[in-house]
């Protein structure tokens, strides 16, 4: 808590893209439906086997395309076993290389673990664009344990505010290796309106928060905007 600091075991903890479909079609037909666009995050369930990856990915995609407005396929979360590896060239490749088009007209993002190896962030972003990828997310919690936190026994993904410095690295290397072709979403220990400054300046389209929600209560959405206004 000192920290402002997370350490997530839970993995995709709901009751799948089935229920999932069944409540986002009832808040449409009842008129509910939200004026901000409200996305799907899809990843594998952990009693999939990897190699029915992709099979699994569709699958919720067919149920969920006619109810949201964009998908999330993530490949980063540290805490499904195996799901990391779908980073790698040609999982990553079949894998977006099905979605995409299964998604039709639906926006499709894909993110990223800060913890990928340079020479293997550039080939994603390689392929996220070739296969027509809407934007790339960067990034997702860490099996690292920046900062002084010290817990290098305990699993589960690490977020918060010991994030910012390795998530703001990942970050640039990845709008570097995008050069402007493809949005890039930054993510990661950001809880103040300078941080979000400082992403958009760095030239990413738009800015994403989670555990700074916890720690700095749901104002924080209001507290950067605010600031980034002030500062235009």
């Amino acid at each position: 808590m000192s920290e402002g600091a997370l350490i997530n075991r839970m993995g995709f903890n709901n009751e799948g893209s089935a229920a999932l479909a069944k409540r986002t079609n009832a808040l449409r037909k009842k008129g509910h439906w939200p004026s901000v666009p409200v996305g799907a995050n899809l990843g594998k369930s952990k009693l999939t086997p990897l190699e029915d990856a992709t099979a699994d990915y569709l699958e919720s995609v067919e149920r969920l395309k006619s109810s949201v407005d964009y998908f999330t396929v993530n490949v980063s979360s540290p805490n499904t076993p195996g799901l990391r590896s779908l980073q790698q060239s040609d999982a990553l490749q079949e894998l977006l290389g099905a979605v995409v088009p299964a998604a039709g007209d639906l926006p499709v993002f894909v993110k990223f673990s800060p913890d990928l190896e340079n020479e293997a962030l550039v080939q994603a972003v390689d392929i996220a664009i070739a296969t027509g990828c809407t934007g790339i997310i960067a990034t997702n919690t860490s099996r690292t344990r920046p900062g002084s936190t010290g817990r290098l026994d305990q699993d589960g993904g690490m977020s918060g505010a010991p994030l910012w410095p390795l998530s703001r690295e990942r970050i640039q290397r990845i709008l570097d290796a995008a050069d402007g072709r493809i949005p890039v979403i930054g993510a990661g220990g950001v809880r103040s309106p300078e941080q979000a400054q400082e992403l958009l300046d760095a030239g990413c389209v738009a800015v994403q928060l989670y555990s700074g929600m916890i720690f700095e209560g749901p104002g924080l959405i209001h507290r950067i905007n605010d600031g980034l206004v002030r500062n235009r």
